[in-house]
């Protein structure tokens, strides 16, 4: 068990760090991992207009064709999954706790986009409406209707491809 937990880790560990290498390159603030959960935001903790969520869905394209090419190790042809879930809204934030301070997101929009990853598919890019809406003014995404799923409330969901 001890030798798998550790393979488990290591795994995780060189995910997170080709994940902070790549998002370096994009309008985006990493702002916690929980266990096998890798949370980002946009807008925050400097706001950037209406940015937000093209600067996610461009981010989020990339993580997927990067991690299309990583293999689990010690296995012949698994690769590795990951969901995506991407929501736009407001939220609020600051740093809270005295022995170990951390940038926090709390709101509706940060469990809305967490419920989002849930409800995902493996590699997929799952979006709400909501982002759905902004990414389409730009006009530089392929998107594809999911339809109607509850998840606490219905939210109306989409693929960006």
């Amino acid at each position: 068990m001890g030798e798998i937990m550790y393979k488990v880790v290591e795994l995780l560990n060189s995910l997170y760090s080709t994940f902070d290498i790549r998002i370096d390159t994009y309008d985006v603030y990493k702002v916690e991992t929980i266990g096998d959960a890798y949370m980002v935001a946009s807008g925050v903790p400097e706001r950037n207009g209406d940015k937000h969520a093209e600067e996610i869905a461009t981010m989020a394209i990339d993580l997927l064709a990067a991690i299309k090419q990583v293999k689990v190790p010690h296995t012949n042809s698994d690769h590795v999954q990951i969901r995506i879930g991407c929501h736009t809204g407001a939220c609020v934030a600051g740093v809270v706790g005295l022995k170990m301070p951390r940038y926090c997101l709390f709101g509706d929009t940060v469990n809305t986009a967490s419920r989002m990853e849930a409800n995902s598919q493996p590699l997929k890019i799952h979006i709400s409406k909501d982002t759905r809406d902004k990414l389409e003014a730009t006009e530089r995404y392929t998107m594809e209707h999911r339809g109607l799923i509850e998840i606490k409330v219905t939210i109306i969901f989409y693929f960006v491809n």
